[in-house]
């Protein structure tokens, strides 16, 4: 991230998306072998680049010796182009949650966030320049949607973090990227091939991708139906999270405006269905606002819905935005929802807010491109590297 004083960057104009250079995390590891002989060279420097990426995190052609010298730099430039330029980085909580704005190669910019915790180091990654969801709670959501990351552009981001891991730069934390939440900027299922091809890549062995569980692995949507069945037929054991914010089609209509089109019956009908297929814990993620969807009904009716079901409600303690009419609910208004739900017999917790210092929490993903300066200023660090999110 850019140091204490430099100029902000400026937000980049809409513009007609440009495709990225093709990079090897685009790529199978048989299309990289293609790749590679395009260029003259014998399909095994395939397996030689996609373990100095994926296994040794390594991008400096100088420390690929067992490539020969005259070939290296030639492969890392057709192969490894520069994706994500750090533009500014921040960090909190001493050092645990790291947060870093990236520009794009066409100027657009995307932040993610990496928060270590002592028996686990998450990464929240975006999938979207912007979001075109349109939550009117959400930062990101409000800023709109610029393009679709490519399938390494979202992988690099995880790659970049797993290297500041393994630096040991993360204070109390392993040395080794372990989880993966797509909770960043963006709707991931509006991106569908994109985001299932870079799970599969985080999620084959080195050196075809990052060696990742898959069930370490957290996609989220808003509700989009037809893509969550389409990702049951997948094949994948990732975890499904279904931002749901309101057990009513009324209210869920104007927090989640693609309520309009699928309602909560419908999204819940699609996330059992992936439920069943996978035997996987469906995550309902409920941001909780201060007199809008926090009554102690809406906790019966949520309790209602989700009883008996393989399902886990995670409450999200809404988190302040710049200009933003919405508050958190207090915190006896939550705790009394969180009993309601137990009551119901569904497991519930509440989601660690870390990195709300630093724009870094749910919801405020994009909302700091203006008040760095300040947040800086009242106590959080800026770093010369890394960058990240958590669950």
């Amino acid at each position: 991230m850019l140091a204490r004083g430099t100029a902000e960057p400026a937000a980049p104009a809409r513009r007609r998306a440009s495709l990225p250079p093709r990079h090897l995390a685009d790529l199978d590891l048989a299309g990289r072998k293609a790749a590679v002989a395009e260029l003259g060279e014998r399909g095994f420097r395939a397996a030689q680049l996609s373990t100095h990426y994926f296994d040794r995190l390594a991008r400096d052609p100088a420390q690929m010796t067992d490539i020969p010298a005259a070939a290296r730099e030639r492969l890392v430039d057709a192969m490894m182009p520069r994706l994500l330029t750090p533009v500014r980085e921040m960090s909190t909580d001493d050092g645990a949650t790291r947060k870093t704005l990236w520009r794009l190669h066409d100027g657009s910019l995307v932040e993610s966030v990496l928060m270590g915790y002592p028996d686990r180091v998450t990464v929240c990654v975006s999938s979207q320049a912007g979001c075109g969801m349109a939550c009117p709670f959400c930062a990101t959501g409000q800023a709109g949607l610029t393009r679709n990351l490519s399938t390494a552009e979202i992988v690099d981001q995880v790659v970049w973090f797993a290297g500041t891991a393994a630096s040991g730069a993360l204070t109390g934390a392993p040395a080794r990227l372990s989880h993966v939440v797509f909770m960043g900027m963006g709707e991931p299922l509006a991106n569908y091939p994109r985001v299932i091809e870079a799970v599969r890549r985080l999620t084959a062995p080195p050196p075809e991708g990052l060696g990742l569980s898959q069930r370490h692995i957290t996609v989220s949507t808003v509700g989009l139906v037809p893509a969550i069945r389409r990702l049951t037929e997948e094949d994948l054991s990732v975890t499904l999270a279904v931002s749901l914010h309101a057990p009513d089609d009324d209210l869920r209509d104007e927090l989640v405006p693609v309520n309009q089109r699928w309602k909560v019956a419908e999204v819940l009908d699609a996330a059992w269905d992936y439920a069943a297929r996978t035997g996987r814990r469906v995550s309902i993620e409920y941001a909780m606002i201060k007199n809008v969807n926090d009554h102690p009904w809406r906790a019966d009716l949520l309790g209602k819905l989700l009883a008996g079901r393989l399902a886990h409600v995670n409450l999200i303690p809404l988190n302040p935005t710049p200009g933003s009419r919405w508050d958190a609910s207090p915190k006896p208004v939550e705790r009394e929802f969180v009993r309601r739900l137990r009551a119901a017999g569904v497991p519930t917790t509440v989601r660690d807010t870390r990195g709300r210092e630093i724009d870094g929490a749910c919801g405020q993903l994009a909302a700091s491109t203006s008040t760095v300066s300040a947040k800086t200023e009242r106590g959080s660090t800026a770093v010369a590297n890394g960058g990240w999110h958590s669950e």
